[in-house]
This record gives structure tokens, sequence and C-alpha cells, in this order.
């Protein structure tokens, strides 16, 4: 099952690694780390609650003014 992931850079270091599909967060000193870390909380989670992924999710960009 091919599952999505946002990474975004830590304020402490590292990465922030999300899984959109189902909810799962987690982080890692480095991209892989992050990613290993969420595939296995991920895979976790779905032993508990099984996925019927209807498609993939769609990752996108948005601008909002900088005195927002």
């Amino acid at each position: 099952m091919e599952l999505s992931a946002v990474l975004t850079p830590a304020q402490e270091g590292g990465y922030v690694a999300f899984n959109p599909e189902t909810g799962t967060t987690t982080q890692g000193e480095t991209v892989e780390e992050a990613l290993a870390n969420l595939r296995e909380a991920t895979e976790l989670y779905l032993e508990e609650f099984p996925l019927s992924v209807t498609g993939r999710a769609l990752l996108t960009s948005f601008e909002v003014s900088e005195h927002a």
C-alpha cells in the first residue's frame, strides 16, 4: 500500500513527518529517520484501524499575505 508523507523542518531540529491518510505523526533527526519512524507508526496504526484507500492524497500549496 502506497501512502503519502509530508515532512516539515522541526523547530528544535530534524523533521516532523505526517501521514494525511491516517493522521499518524512522528519525527526524526533526518529525512530517512523521520520516514522510517512514520512507516513504523503507520503500520502499527493500521494493525488496529485498517484503511481502505480510495485514492492518493493531493498535496498542493497556496499563498497568504505576509501580514495575515
